[in-house]
C-alpha cells in the first residue's frame, strides 16, 4: 500500500481500502468465513448513495443467506458489476476480485473509527 491507501476492517465481515478520495469496500477473510462459499449475489443497480448501514448487497453462501450492510456513507461510485455473473469472485483472497463497491464523499472520522484489524 501506498501511502495515500489505508486499510481498516468492519465488525460485519468487510474491508474497506481508502485510495486517495475512494474508499472501495469489500469481502473480508472474517465475512468469507462468516459465510462459507458465496453461490448467489443480488447486488442493486440503481443506487447512488448509501447512508451508515444500508444494505450493500444480498449474499447467499454455503453457510449463511444475508444482507452485507455499509459501514460508511457515501456516494456510490462504481458497484463490481462483474460479480453479477461471476459471484464466486467474493470467495477470492485477491481484493481486486472480491471488492463489492466504490464511495467517495464518505466521512473521514467514521472510516478513522473503524478497525485496523480484522
Amino acid at each position: 500500500m501506498t501511502e495515500s491507501q489505508k486499510m481498516k476492517y468492519s465488525e460485519n465481515g468487510l474491508w474497506i481500502l481508502k485510495n486517495d478520495e475512494k474508499y472501495r469496500i469489500g469481502l473480508s477473510e472474517k465475512g468469507q468465513d462468516d459465510l462459507g462459499e458465496v453461490m448467489f449475489i443480488d447486488i442493486p443497480s440503481d443506487v447512488t448513495k448509501v447512508a451508515l448501514n444500508d444494505s450493500l448487497i444480498g449474499v447467499e453462501g454455503a453457510k449463511a443467506v444475508t444482507e452485507l450492510t455499509t459501514p460508511l456513507a457515501g456516494n456510490v461510485v462504481s458497484y463490481h458489476e462483474a460479480l453479477a455473473d461471476e459471484p464466486e469472485k467474493l470467495n477470492s483472497a485477491d481484493k481486486e476480485n472480491n471488492w463489492i463497491v466504490e464511495l467517495t464523499d464518505v466521512d473521514e472520522e467514521i472510516f478513522h473509527a473503524l478497525s485496523d484489524e480484522i
